[in-house]
């Protein structure tokens, strides 16, 4: 293995330790319900999200909520030193694909059959800190260019 690869390894699980992933899939919800409530936690504080998905009325943020709580547990298993608030956790990705449909058929008049389509989803929520590591070490440098100024 050369240098360079050590390196970019290094430096990629130095990234993943203040990255936290946690995913639900076949979530008995349609995607299309579920990405209206996943949008207005993108970008967001952890703990804003937290409360903005406790006081939303829809039926789909009591399990996006679930599951950004274990997001937050993931993150804090992985870094068991560092305090969740020091760090400034955001959501920094939350996306919502399509799964399995059950086809079901339901009784219409004249004999007739009407299908019914049951969808899932599978929902991932990607975390991060504020204060990712790259964006430290280039707020040094442009510092230390400034100081040479």
């Amino acid at each position: 293995m050369g240098v360079r690869k050590k390196e970019s390894a290094a430096r990629r699980k130095e990234m993943q330790g203040n990255v936290a992933i946690a995913k639900y899939n076949n979530c008995p919800t349609s995607p299309r319900k579920m990405r209206m409530v996943a949008e207005l936690i993108r970008g967001k504080d952890v703990t804003l999200a937290i409360s903005i998905l406790k006081f939303n009325q829809k039926a789909p943020a009591i399990r996006l909520e679930k599951l950004l709580l274990s997001a937050i547990t993931n993150w804090a298993l992985k870094n068991p030193d560092e305090n969740i608030d020091d760090q400034g956790l955001i959501v920094k990705e939350v996306f919502v694909d399509s799964a399995r449909q059950l086809k079901r058929l339901r009784p219409a008049p004249q004999g007739r059959g009407n299908r019914i389509r049951k969808r899932s989803n599978h929902v991932t929520i990607v975390l991060a800190g504020k204060f990712a590591p790259q964006e430290i070490v280039e707020e040094v440098e442009t510092d230390q260019e400034e100081n040479q100024e």
